[in-house]
């Protein structure tokens, strides 16, 4: 006997249309639960249609959905994912995410060390759904290149890493590409600023997904400069392409990449960032073993682990 499919919603309170990284990530799960045969919905509050179980995306934006539908349906299952700005620096939710929160019977995290940010009571909750990527194969990789791919907003630092470039010396031979959408007017306006000082790096704007994949595979690293991450998709991109990581030594990153990544400096360091980065455009042998690394990780990212673990949280939830 075949089961019926679960109706499930999906609550982000990104509107239609946005590419801000909670609407994108609602658009992947709906897809991802879809393709294993069931009917998500996306919205962006919470109305009492029949569903099967409630996804919610970003515990603090969503806890007025969570907790309007714990309260008009006390039996729904609820899943919610916890975001990098729901858990880091510290765990220290207000009254109405605690609430949200403690209502969720699982806690999803896309890393990890997610986990170990939370108190002891809320550790059992917790399920690691890595989010996968397909593979892309780059025509050529242009080995002075390092792209940044993030939204202009303080948490992703793009400033850090443009003005890592900019303290290099005049002859380190880098070209750093920056894409991303202008979130914050004035952070936006700073960053454009001193893009234009500097004829090594270029702005290229928000990029559609198949850009975004080419711009990854086609660059001799990746760089996520965040102060903090739940679980960087970009990461899950460039390790699909084989393309080495430099980050933030952040636990949203190195739960991903490993406590010991040889690319990680720490968060906020300019400095650091920019030594690796010269690192990158003159030590083969350390772009060699990023790469080998990275390689090594693509089962992690890949999108029949995704599924797999989506099979596992409904049967667990839903019974399915």
């Amino acid at each position: 006997m075949v089961a019926e499919p679960l109706r499930i919603t999906i609550v982000t309170t990104a509107a239609r249309g946005s590419r801000v990284g909670n609407r994108v990530t609602a658009l992947r799960w709906a897809a991802l639960l879809r393709g294993l045969g069931h009917r998500p919905r996306i919205a962006t509050g919470w109305r009492d249609v029949p569903c099967d179980l409630l996804i919610s995306v970003h515990a603090v934006k969503s806890a007025n959905a969570v907790r309007a539908a714990r309260t008009a349906r006390p039996d729904l299952p609820i899943a919610t994912l916890l975001s990098g700005t729901d858990i880091y620096p510290t765990f220290a939710p207000d009254a109405s995410t605690s609430a949200a929160i403690e209502a969720a019977d699982a806690l999803i995290a896309l890393q990890p060390l997610a986990r170990d940010a939370l108190p002891a009571h809320l550790r059992a909750r917790v399920r690691t759904v890595v989010q996968s990527a397909t593979p892309r194969t780059a025509r050529s990789v242009r080995e002075r290149q390092v792209c940044v791919l993030a939204h202009l907003r303080p948490v992703k630092a793009p400033l850090l890493a443009v003005r890592a470039v900019r303290s290099l010396p005049a002859d380190a031979p880098v070209e750093l590409v920056l894409a991303g959408g202008e979130l914050d007017p004035d952070y936006s306006a700073l960053v454009r600023r001193e893009v234009a000082l500097e004829p090594r790096i270029s702005y290229v704007g928000e990029l559609g997904r198949t850009e975004a994949k080419r711009l990854i595979a086609g660059s001799a690293a990746c760089l996520v400069p965040s102060l903090a991450e739940g679980g960087a998709n970009v990461i899950s991109e460039a390790v699909a392409a084989g393309t080495p990581v430099l980050c933030s030594a952040v636990p949203g990153n190195l739960g991903l990449l490993g406590s010991d990544w040889p690319g990680a400096f720490e968060p906020g360091d300019v400095e650091g960032c920019a030594r690796m980065l010269l690192r990158t455009v003159t030590e083969p042998a350390f772009v060699d073993d990023l790469r080998a690394r990275t390689v090594l990780m693509q089962p992690m990212v890949a999108p029949a682990a995704e599924r797999e673990a989506w099979r596992r949280l409904l049967a667990e939830l839903c019974g399915r």
